[in-house]
């Protein structure tokens, strides 16, 4: 059997980790023998995990990747602790570089993988860990973002991305983008889309939630994502009050999600006195009941790879909105299994009002969303071509 690896940081509740996880458990075991390298054993979805899969000893150095510096001081980890304020401070603040710096100062001070794969797998950027410390035959690295919205040392950047084999995107879309930034780059780019299950979602949509809305006077927008600057959150608060102002009382904008801008959005929820409307339901490990329960899903993104959320919520039946992001047509077909709206504040209030008015538009959009086949596991066949070495490079 083909030995693989696959590395990511944790699973915390995300999109990514989601998408990790439904590629987990789609995975032919009987074929290949596959290894998790997780930097850190946290998160909701490590529940989630299949058996099948063997999750590798937590390391203490990887773990300190996501620690505080004060914590990776106080578990004695000197050199790393130094490598982390070293990459602070060339980083002046910008929370992407950073990351890219912590590897190459905390590189020299972690452990190799003491194991040889056949085909290793970095499923989040950045790739460092299988680039420079893991022994295998073939190395693949994962993209799910739009680069061209992150800033990053360029350099520095691409000196890892030619150290991998191939590189995977999760859309055409984003691997243009991708190209767009790394234009001299010399690997060759597959697409393999993230894989849903629509029968484990739809079986997990079944569950009863009380903390949803359910006066038929409401009309219900969810979105689910991380409270962070790439999601547009922020964005969608403002547009709720615009619709607010302009007499649509009635809807309700829910979020399931966690992160570091949640003060500021309870800060903006407050400011326009939204505390009723605009409702943040934090972590929630299965975010479907409350998917099937919504008039309309919106994703208010700056940028995106390509939103797992989104065609979860296709896969349920419903409306979708998302706002014009560069990869945004390869999320959906605006006008049959979708509605693409500008992306502002004022874009993302008209999308909802356009969706709120038009109830046969919305009836469209769910009707050909319970019509179209999402389930996609056949994209693993590419990776496994690769595995079997009958991938162009």
């Amino acid at each position: 059997m083909k030995k693989i690896l696959i590395s990511s940081f944790d699973l915390e509740i995300g999109g990514v980790e989601r998408s990790l996880i439904n590629m987990l458990n789609s995975f032919d075991y009987k074929n290949y023998d596959v290894d998790l390298m997780l930097y850190s054993h946290t998160g909701d979805f490590i529940n989630l995990l299949p058996k099948k899969v063997n999750l590798l000893k937590e390391s203490d150095d990887y773990r300190t990747i996501r620690m505080p510096i004060s914590s990776v001081f106080k578990n004695h980890k000197y050199r790393l602790g130094i490598g982390r304020l070293l990459a602070r401070k060339k980083a002046k603040g910008n929370g992407i570089a950073q990351m890219q710096y912590m590897w190459k100062y905390c590189l020299p001070y972690l452990p190799k993988v003491d194991k040889k794969y056949d085909v290793a797998i970095s499923f989040l950027w950045p790739h460092y860990c299988v680039t420079e410390k893991v022994d295998a035959d073939i190395k693949i690295g994962w993209i799910h973002t739009d680069y061209t919205k992150i800033d990053t040392d360029v350099e520095m950047d691409m000196k890892m991305w030619q150290k991998l084999d191939y590189i995977v995107a999760v859309s055409e879309e984003c691997k243009n983008a991708f190209l767009m930034k790394y234009p001299n780059i010399n690997k060759d780019i597959l697409v393999i889309e993230n894989i849903t299950s629509p029968e484990l979602i739809k079986k997990l949509s079944c569950e009863e939630v009380d903390d949803f809305n359910n006066d038929e006077n409401s009309f219900n927008v969810l979105s689910v994502g991380r409270y962070s600057d790439a999601k547009g959150f922020d964005n969608a608060i403002k547009a709720l009050k615009i619709l607010h102002d302009r007499g649509y009382k009635n809807i309700k904008w829910y979020v399931v999600g966690y992160g570091g801008e949640e003060e500021l959005y309870r800060k903006l929820i407050k400011e326009n006195e939204l505390e009723e409307s605009f409702i943040l339901l934090g972590k929630r490990i299965n975010p479907y009941p409350y998917m099937k329960k919504c008039d309309l899903y919106a994703q208010p993104s700056r940028y995106e790879g390509k939103a797992v959320t989104v065609g979860e919520a296709q896969i349920l039946g419903k409306a979708v909105m998302i706002t014009n992001y560069k990869t945004a047509k390869s999320q959906l077909k605006d006008g049959f299994d979708g509605y693409i709206t500008e992306l502002s504040v004022e874009g993302i209030a008209a999308g909802i009002e356009e969706l709120y008015n038009d109830s046969k538009l919305r009836l469209r959009l769910e009707q050909n969303c319970l019509d179209s086949n999402y389930s996609n596991e056949s994209e693993l066949d590419k990776l496994y071509k690769i595995i079997n070495g009958e991938g162009e490079k």
